[in-house]
C-alpha cells in the first residue's frame, strides 16, 4: 500500500449479493477507485467476474492491491481478515465483526496498527449525516430517545435472484444468530453516530414466531432497548418476518425542541425522506438531503480516501468490538 496515489486498488473477498449488487458497482463508479480482483472459495461465485482469483493468497499478492473488502459469511470474517492483515493490507469488513465475540477479538488483535474498519454503510447515508449535524447543532434540544424499526422478509428458502446461494443468515453456526445479529448492529452503530456517544447498556428479547428455520435458535424478530452514558434511550425493533409491502424502515430521533423522522433511509439504497416536526407548534416540514448518493458508494469512497492518505477513518475497530460485545451479551432483563 502507498499513500498519495490517485486511486485505491480494491480486492473483494466473498461474492454474495452484497458484493455483487453494491460493493462492485460502487468501486466501478468511483473515479478514485479501481478493482484489482475478486476471490471466493466457491468457483461458481466467480463466474462472470474478472479478474478472479481462486486462491486468496494470489489476490493478496496481486500488484496494485491497496485495500480489501471482506463480504464473506460472518463465521469466515476472522480468518480472511487475519490473512489480509498479515499481508499488511488495509481491510474493510462487513458487519457484524464476527459470529461471536472471541473471533471478533481475534480480528481486532490481528489488525493492530493497520487501517481497518467495519462496513456500516448507514453511517454514510446523507439523511443520517444531516440528522447528526442537526443534533450536534442543538436543533432538537435535548435528545431523549432514538426509535428504530428495521425489518424485511427472510424465509428459510430465500435466495438471490441469481439462485444457488444458501441462506446462511439464518444458520446460527455461520451467522451467530438470526435477525438480531444481522440487522441490529446497524441501529446500534448508527445510534452512536447520530448522538456522538455510544450505548453502554443493552437488553434484548428475541423470538421465532413466523419462519420455520432449520435451526430454531435463529430468531426472526427481536426488540432491543439501550441507553447511552448521557441517558438517551434506544428502542429498536428488527425483523426477518415483516412483509416487504409493509412499512418496515423508520428512524425517529425525539428531542425537547423537535423530532426528526427518516423513512426508508435504512438499507443499502439511496433516497428516502426526512421530516422535522417542531415541538412547539407541531408543524412538519421536509428536510433536504442528497437523495441520489448511496451509502455504500460513500462508505467505499471514505475508506479509500483513508487508504490514499487523503482523509482519516474515524471509526476504530476497538469501538466496533465494544458495541459487538454489548449486542452479543444482551440478555433478557
Amino acid at each position: 500500500m502507498s499513500t498519495g496515489q490517485e486511486t485505491c486498488g480494491w480486492g473483494v473477498v466473498g461474492l454474495g449479493w452484497v458484493a455483487r449488487d453494491y460493493v462492485l458497482p460502487a468501486i466501478a463508479a468511483d473515479p478514485a477507485a479501481h478493482l484489482v480482483g475478486v476471490h471466493d472459495r466457491d468457483p461458481a461465485a466467480l463466474e462472470g467476474l474478472a479478474p478472479a482469483y481462486p486462491h486468496l493468497d494470489d489476490l493478496l499478492a496481486a500488484p496494485d492491491l491497496d485495500a480489501v473488502y471482506v463480504a464473506t459469511p460472518n463465521h469466515a470474517h476472522a480468518p480472511v481478515v487475519a490473512a489480509v492483515a498479515a499481508a499488511g493490507i488495509p481491510v474493510l469488513c462487513e458487519k457484524p465483526l464476527a459470529h461471536d465475540v472471541p473471533s471478533a477479538k481475534e480480528m481486532v488483535a490481528a489488525t493492530d496498527g493497520l487501517l481497518a474498519g467495519t462496513a456500516f454503510d448507514q453511517r454514510f447515508h446523507p439523511a443520517h449525516e444531516v440528522i447528526a449535524e442537526r443534533i450536534a447543532g442543538g436543533d432538537l434540544g435535548t435528545v431523549t430517545t432514538v426509535r428504530i424499526v428495521y425489518g424485511c422478509w427472510l424465509p428459510p428458502d430465500w435466495h438471490t435472484p441469481a439462485g444457488g446461494r444458501d441462506n446462511w443468515r439464518v444458520d446460527p453456526a455461520r451467522a451467530g444468530g438470526g435477525a438480531m445479529i444481522d440487522l441490529a448492529p446497524h441501529g446500534i452503530d448508527l445510534t452512536g453516530r447520530l448522538l456522538g456517544e455510544d450505548l453502554v447498556d443493552l437488553v434484548a428479547l428475541t423470538a421465532t414466531t413466523v419462519h420455520d428455520y432449520a435451526d430454531p435458535t435463529a430468531d426472526d424478530t427481536a426488540v432491543l432497548a439501550g441507553r447511552t452514558a448521557g441517558g438517551t434511550l434506544l428502542s429498536h425493533h428488527v425483523s426477518f418476518s415483516t412483509a416487504d409491502p409493509l412499512p418496515r424502515r423508520r428512524l425517529e430521533v425525539v428531542g425537547t425542541g423537535a423530532q426528526l423522522v427518516a423513512e426508508n433511509t435504512l438499507g443499502q439504497d439511496p433516497g428516502g425522506t426526512l421530516t422535522r416536526i417542531d415541538a412547539s407548534t407541531g408543524a412538519a416540514e421536509p428536510v433536504a438531503f442528497d437523495t441520489g448518493a448511496g451509502p455504500f458508494a460513500r462508505q467505499l469512497a471514505a475508506f479509500g480516501a483513508a487508504v490514499r492518505g487523503a482523509a482519516t477513518w474515524p471509526y476504530p475497530l476497538e469501538r466496533d468490538l465494544a458495541l459487538h460485545t454489548l449486542l452479543m451479551e444482551a440478555s433478557c432483563p
